[in-house]
């Protein structure tokens, strides 16, 4: 990809009809320019690169923030924008509708100057986001490994009956930050039998029993980057129908993988595992999406769903991750993370998919 990520967004502004951008969400302000403090925000249009921030993070921002971005120092980072935009009238600015309050609106209109519209242009910089450069999968598949490492010494080395879920949660939260990870993608989810019919369990103070399928759902979060990744393990002899679903759910996660490569559009890669999935008589026992976009947040776009609608394009890092759940029963989820690449997919995490028997 040419140019920096700052141009990149300049020539994206013409589609949505500004001519600069404030960019406040944390997130987008970091991918732009590297900052990774608590408080910023960034505009960007036409010879104008403007960073800010406050007090707190001079040096800081200065270790970080590249030169060609002007630094601004100030207590109230709207007023100090809004002072910025002065003598650009007429300027459409567009700023983050699904990030800036209706207060912080009411209040940066009143301190723009006359000549100053605001207009709605949330997603702009999500949209550059989830096309990823090489560095930047690179370092998702960095946290993924990670996340597997962890997965190994706590679940199928540790094993994990007769401990209770909440433990497993935090032993693997513990084993990926012992790995350099800063943080976990999302609260791990570890969730037995039944428990497991829940696809966002939380964790509970009991004992994983023998004989039963365990959903296990985690990732790191390292360098800036998140991973994510679901393996469901048994803990003993199953019953044939719990078997048969784990096998049903593995058939329809490698049929949508082999199908992730440019071209279709999330809702078509859906559609193959979903196919599966129904045909078996379990429509209605899968009710979430294929998968999601990963990136600096563990939820970004584009989506796998019936809802995609947008096409694969090499450098999408997504999820795979069809899941069965039957209430009061088991459930089963699969999931890997996937780079789409120029003739096809590259999965970044590497744990076997295979059924493991864990004591």
């Amino acid at each position: 990809m040419s140019g920096t990520r700052a141009d990149r967004l300049e020539a994206a502004l013409a589609e949505h009809e500004v001519d600069a951008l404030l960019v406040t969400n944390l997130v987008n302000v970091r991918w732009l320019c590297g900052f990774t403090g608590s408080n910023a925000a960034a505009i960007v249009g036409p010879g104008r690169r403007a960073f800010i921030t406050d007090f707190r993070y001079l040096t800081q921002a200065a270790d970080q923030v590249g030169d060609a971005w002007e630094h601004r120092i100030a207590p109230d980072l709207l007023a100090r924008a809004a002072e910025e935009l002065r003598d650009a009238a007429p300027l459409r600015l567009g700023f983050d509708d699904t990030h800036l309050t209706v207060k912080q609106h009411a209040r940066l209109h009143e301190q723009l100057a006359d000549g100053v519209e605001l207009v709605a242009a949330g997603g702009v910089v999500e949209g550059l986001r989830a096309v990823k450069e090489p560095d930047e999968i690179e370092r998702i598949r960095a946290a993924a490994k990670v996340a597997d490492a962890a997965f190994t010494e706590v679940i199928l080395e540790g094993g994990i009956v007769g401990r209770t879920e909440r433990d497993i949660a935090l032993e693997l939260e513990i084993a990926m930050r012992r790995r350099g990870a800063s943080g976990v993608s999302f609260s791990p989810i570890v969730a037995a039998a039944a428990h497991g019919a829940l696809p966002h369990a939380e964790p509970r103070d009991v004992p994983i029993p023998a004989n039963t399928l365990v959903v296990v759902d985690w990732g790191a979060q390292m360098d800036g980057y998140a991973s994510d990744c679901t393996r469901t393990v048994a803990t003993g002899d199953l019953d044939p129908r719990d078997r048969d679903i784990y096998d049903l759910v593995l058939r329809a996660q490698e049929a949508a993988l082999a199908a992730v490569r440019p071209g279709p559009t999330g809702r078509e890669v859906d559609a193959v595992a979903r196919t599966i999935i129904d045909e078996a008589g379990h429509a209605e026992h899968f009710g979430h999406g294929l998968g999601h976009g990963v990136g600096m947040e563990v939820h970004e776009g584009p989506r796998l769903s019936k809802l995609g609608e947008t096409a694969l394009v090499p450098g999408h890092v997504v999820t795979v991750e069809p899941g069965v759940y039957l209430p009061g029963r088991v459930g089963v989820r699969i999931e890997d993370l996937v780079a789409v690449t120029e003739d096809g997919a590259d999965v970044l995490n590497g744990l076997p998919k295979a059924l493991t028997v864990v004591p």
